[in-house]
């Protein structure tokens, strides 16, 4: 039996809204996917069309989710690690080793290997940075619909130019916006 080895990244770290989301991916070596690289660097489109991919051709891919109120208590690093830790607990296959893209690594029963840049260089976390990030839109969408008036759909949380004016002129939402964050403690002040 060939031994599995999960690739984990997460989506959502540098946003003023919404959770972070991390994924494991356990691939298969005899389905491979072609096209894997940093979803960053991937359009809506391929993303999507490479998620559907992964889901159906994987072994093994687990989601995990830091809540905003754990962000703003614990601070985004430590609940970006309890997502990852939480992603590879969920995957249905046990993996004997975890890929982590960047430089910190959750703490879980396995071995870990972090590698900067990792979601650009190896499938496992390519595949894993694509769920992250298609799952995270899509929670950011429903936000949008739920909350018109910030643009969560166009800038996915972010701190663009439109949600910052959104933060002015509406105030944050509680339990959505990052109160950590300094400019949404910014924006309560003006609220005040």
């Amino acid at each position: 039996m060939a031994a599995h080895i999960a690739g984990v990244d997460e989506a959502g770290r540098g946003c003023l809204a919404g959770p972070v989301i991390a994924a494991a991916v356990i691939l298969n070596p005899a389905r491979p996917i072609a096209g894997l690289a940093d979803s960053k660097k991937l359009s809506p489109k391929q993303r999507e069309k490479l998620a559907l991919e992964i889901r159906t051709h994987a072994l093994a891919f687990a989601i995990g989710q830091g809540e905003v109120a754990e962000i703003d208590a614990i601070n985004i690093l430590q609940s970006s690690l309890r997502a990852m830790a939480r992603a590879i607990d969920g995957l249905a296959i046990s993996p004997v080793r975890a890929l982590i893209d960047g430089t910190f690594a959750p703490q879980v029963s396995m071995p870990c290997t972090t590698i900067i840049g990792g979601d650009a260089s190896e499938p496992a976390i390519s595949a894993a940075s694509i769920i992250a990030k298609t799952y995270r839109d899509a929670l950011l969408v429903a936000l949008d619909d739920a909350h018109p008036g910030y643009g969560f759909a166009q800038h996915k949380g972010y701190g663009t130019a439109v949600h910052m004016q959104a933060l002015q002129a509406l105030g944050p939402i509680a339990g959505i916006h990052r109160f950590s964050y300094a400019p949404v403690r910014a924006s309560v002040r003006c609220w005040a």
